[in-house]
């Protein structure tokens, strides 16, 4: 810094000299150049992934719309395929007691293997709707259908067959409606196809903002935290500070996607409250109240805090304030979001 400036002081003599008609001392073009590159620059902008914070490999990608994937999440359905490359993770409860994940990628592009593919529901559809994103599901519920009909969304269903296929190898332990496949190129290239925009509408904005740390200044200890979705399906999310990384698990099981062999690991876990019930039907279908604010927990770094949940309308995304309503960042990295009922039960240790 000394230097820097013992630098600029000498330049600003010589134009000081220059400008009073004083003789010019010759300053060689090294010397020049000396000044000009000691002088401190400005970092250039990093293009980051919105969804997690991460610099991108391809800057061109900032404003593009994400792909959301419905996934199968029945227990002798496992293992999933490209859980690892989600940037974000959304689990409900889908009907009785079973939950789907609904997998966010910003780039598919390069992702391996996706699935196995299930069915849409409403409330599925109304995240996808605030993130503009293309929706990738094999049918859906009535009410689902109703509203893919009338939505303005682009979506990929299971009679898409150019982005589909059957595996062979599920095909010889698990049900037909458990083998089906996706995968990032094939979606990618079917984009491309149909001539769908890949861009987020003028003036779309992310409301998430990210930072290296996201430990929330919390004295309440979230290293194994366990999340009630039903009866029948539990999650754990067990904090390792090796890695600054939750590891998942569920059904007394890790929670591993099928194209590493790998456990499953997220950065930030967000627990969000509403109302669920079951709308009547024959099938069990549920229905989750997610309009308008309801109260939530953040856990990042083994703390958890306090927060709510905010989405005003369909076309709106979630978004995440502390308890008294102010913002909060992120830690850089993946995320998953539970979404449960108020009274489902909430450990944390």
């Amino acid at each position: 810094m000394k230097k820097t400036l013992i630098l600029l002081l000498a330049l600003l003599m010589v134009l000081s000299c220059c400008a009073c008609g004083y003789k010019n001392p010759e300053l060689t073009e090294e010397q020049l150049k000396l000044v000009i590159t000691d002088i401190p620059q400005p970092e250039p902008e990093v293009a980051r992934n919105p969804l997690t914070g991460e610099p991108l490999d391809d800057p061109s990608t900032v404003n593009n719309r994400p792909v959301a994937v419905m996934l199968n999440n029945i227990h002798y359905a496992m293992p999933q395929h490209g859980l690892q490359d989600c940037d974000i993770i959304f689990e409900f409860v889908v009907e009785w007691d079973v939950t789907r994940l609904m997998g966010v990628f910003h780039d598919v592009r390069n992702v391996g293997t996706i699935g196995s593919v299930r069915s849409a529901r409403p409330y599925y559809i109304e995240t996808v709707m605030g993130m503009e994103a293309i929706y990738v599901h094999a049918g859906g519920s009535d009410e689902a259908y109703y509203m893919l009909y009338d939505l303005p969304i682009d979506d990929f269903d299971e009679i898409d067959f150019d982005v589909f296929w059957r595996d062979k190898e599920r095909r010889k332990t698990m049900a037909f409606e458990h083998t089906l496949m996706t995968s990032g190129e094939r979606i990618s290239s079917t984009i491309t196809n149909y001539g769908w925009s890949l861009l987020h509408s003028e003036g779309y904005e992310y409301p998430f903002t990210y930072v290296e740390d996201g430990t929330p200044y919390s004295d309440t200890k979230a290293t194994n935290v366990t999340v009630r979705f039903s009866d029948y399906k539990t999650g754990t999310f067990d904090y390792d500070p090796a890695t600054g990384r939750y590891l998942v698990g569920q059904y007394d099981t890790q929670h591993v996607d099928g194209n590493t062999g790998e456990q499953l690991s997220i950065v930030n876990l967000l627990i969000l409250r509403t109302e669920i019930y079951r709308n009547g039907d024959a099938a069990g279908h549920m229905v989750a109240e997610i309009w308008g604010s309801g109260e939530g927990t953040y856990i990042c770094g083994g703390k958890a805090i306090p927060i709510m949940w905010h989405k005003e309308t369909m076309e709106d995304p979630f978004t995440y304030t502390l308890a008294d309503g102010t913002h909060f960042s992120l830690g850089i990295g993946n995320s998953y979001v539970c979404v449960i009922d108020k009274e489902d039960v909430v450990t944390m240790s």
